[in-house]
């Protein structure tokens, strides 16, 4: 059975990811660009599905576990009877001279004190757990073969050390030694991936990641917090275009046992603004840009082909099926590869992207001309389009619906385009889209607003609420101080919030399912970053603090964060580890520094 969510720390090189449990096992393992064949695939069903342990042989324990410094180099370290030994896991930082992708993982093991007996077991299964490969040896190397794949095992095995398609091997490491392996994979008609010198690689990716961090700027409260989910972010950056994805995993269940159960490793539209300013805020307008540049290239084409999600390198085809042989986390079935919400109108992306273009006129980013003309054609469309119902913030796989969030992000993408006219001189027709903003506002307050309960609602004439709304005052709709707003915030944290942490919307008997699935989710914990946001917006500093905190206390010992928390079964859930968690983490961390963070510049009118 698979650990915990909380047990698994990540390595990253900026064109995969792996999972890495404290027991040792690597769990999950993408080949390159994230969305490709699965190389482990312990994670959704068990270790006959692939994975690799490398632990002390017989009783153990973990004594800790921590990074190196500020990189994605990993140190856990064991005891057992007869002494102590550290593992050391990275994925090294830098490609091959001929420029092609490769796959390296290496791990080694450090004797500290005593003879320590040590063993490895590595399975390797490509397509998710299916497919299983030819091991043979080349030129002293363990080479495992299957299709376009290969993967070269390097280290103290050979084929005698192969029982029924696993490679085992124990050993004693005693105190002052070393062993070393090394796991990787290069693309198809490449050379093989040469043999590192494993110190030198982990010593070399170790500076890299801490050059990296040393970059950072951010100087406001919950700096460790905040540097380590930067470089969580820029771990989930597929480098060559600047993508960054929702998280490395695939269908980890947002209730356990349950069939939310979504693939992650594509590239969010809606995360577009906060992506942006959470890298500004910490200083980092490289990457910054490389996002923006990324956004652009995605979106290419025309307005009403525009998707809410994309592949690491901006594909659009993100079929969506289901993997029948994986028996899912902790038996949360289906587990499914792609996303077909990929297909899905979701108004909302209209305004996130064009506020993303708009802030990155606003923090001095040198503009790009083909931005406007992308931003001119979204609105051309989004005139005709915005009263249109949509699957809404949360892609629910139902009836579309006039959600109120959808609306309100319309009238952004109105209001951002009115302020590239008047604040930064470009052409378009200011007071045609000034009336649109006027009237997406009239009816949004008209529509989505139930008087009676003080409060705006889930989509129009409903009676449910979503976590959502919360963004009203930080978009600029509406002033924080608005009773509309106070009122809004007051019903979220009464009806959404029981045990300090935000439900997305309502799930109950009594109000239905928007989405048609079972209730019973996790809670959101961007929702609740959000909540902070408002009560910070609002002027209370005190109470945004008490959420914040609330939430940096569920990041487990290396400082990652899931998608959601199961406040019942007290464990995370949701796919790991979450980039929207992490952005809103940075972006609540600047908006508590002061009235110059990220939620305030975008709540300006």
């Amino acid at each position: 059975m698979p650990l915990p969510l909380e047990d698994y720390a990540l390595l990253g090189d900026t064109h995969t990811a792996a999972l890495v449990g404290r027991d040792g096992s690597v769990d999950w393992l993408c080949l390159p660009r994230f969305d490709s064949d699965a190389c482990f695939a312990a994670l959704l069903g068990g270790p006959e599905h692939g994975r690799w342990l490398l632990a002390p042989a017989g009783e153990h324990r973990v004594t800790g576990r921590r990074y190196r410094g500020d990189s994605l180099v990993l140190e856990t370290e064991f005891a057992t009877p007869h002494g102590s030994v550290r593992v050391v896991d990275c994925m090294p930082i830098g490609r091959s001279a001929t420029g092609e992708e490769q796959v390296e993982l290496v791990r080694r093991v450090e004797g500290i004190s005593g003879r320590v007996p040590i063993r490895t077991e590595l399975l390797l299964r490509f397509g998710f757990g299916r497919t299983e490969p030819w091991l043979r040896t080349d030129q002293g190397r363990l080479v495992a073969v299957a299709g376009p794949h290969t993967v070269y095992l390097d280290g103290p095995v050979s084929l005698d050390h192969v029982r029924s398609g696993t490679v085992y091997r124990e050993l004693e490491v005693a105190a002052g030694q070393t062993v070393d392996f090394q796991l990787s994979w290069s693309a198809p008609g490449s050379p093989a991936a040469p043999l590192l010198a494993a110190a030198d690689a982990i010593d070399r990716t170790q500076r890299w990641w801490q050059e990296w961090a040393d970059q950072c700027r951010y100087q406001g409260p919950y700096r460790d917090a905040v540097r380590r989910s930067l470089l969580t972010l820029k771990a989930l950056t597929y480098a060559p275009s600047g993508g960054i994805v929702a998280a490395p995993t695939s269908s980890l269940p947002e209730q356990l046992g349950g069939v939310r159960n979504w693939d992650y490793r594509f590239c969010w539209i809606r995360d577009a603004t906060f992506t942006l300013l959470a890298l500004l805020e910490g200083g980092y307008t490289t990457e910054a840009v490389a996002w923006r540049e990324w956004l652009l290239r995605a979106v290419a084409g025309r307005p009403e082909q525009m998707q809410i999600m994309y592949g690491v390198a901006g594909e659009r085809r993100l079929t969506e099926v289901e993997v029948g042989w994986l028996p899912g986390y902790e038996g949360s079935a289906p587990v499914r590869i792609g996303n077909a919400a990929a297909e899905q109108f979701q108004l909302d992306v209209y305004g996130e992207l064009m506020d993303a273009l708009h802030q990155a006129r606003s923090q001095g980013i040198e503009p790009d001309p083909d931005a406007w003309v992308v931003q001119r054609e979204l609105m051309d469309f989004l005139e005709s389009h915005w009263r249109d119902p949509d699957e809404g913030i949360w892609e629910i796989r139902g009836p579309r619906r006039d959600f109120t969030h959808s609306k309100v992000m319309a009238w952004v993408a109105a209001d951002r385009a009115v302020r590239a006219v008047t604040q930064f001189g470009l052409d378009g027709p200011a007071d045609r889209w000034r009336r649109l903003r006027a009237e997406i506002f009239d009816e949004v307050c008209a529509k989505g607003y139930d008087p009676d309960r003080e409060t705006f609602t889930q989509f129009y004439g409903s009676t449910t609420l979503d976590a959502s709304l919360l963004l009203i005052p930080a978009v600029g709709f509406l002033p924080p101080d608005d009773p509309r707003v106070a009122g809004t915030v007051a019903a979220i944290e009464r009806e959404l919030c029981p045990d300090g942490f935000v439900q997305r919307y309502s799930q109950t008997a009594r109000t239905g399912h928007v989405d048609g699935l079972p209730p019973g989710e996790g809670a959101f914990l961007t929702c609740t970053f959000w909540l902070a946001d408002a009560h910070a917006l609002a002027g209370d500093a005190a109470r945004a603090r008490r959420v914040y905190e609330r939430v940096l206390g569920l990041a487990n010992d290396v400082g990652l964060l899931a998608e959601e928390y199961d406040v019942g079964q007290r464990r995370m859930v949701g796919n790991f580890p979450q980039a929207l968690s992490h952005l809103a983490l940075v972006e609540t961390a600047g908006t508590l520094a002061g009235p110059g963070g990220p939620a305030h510049q975008r709540a300006r009118r």
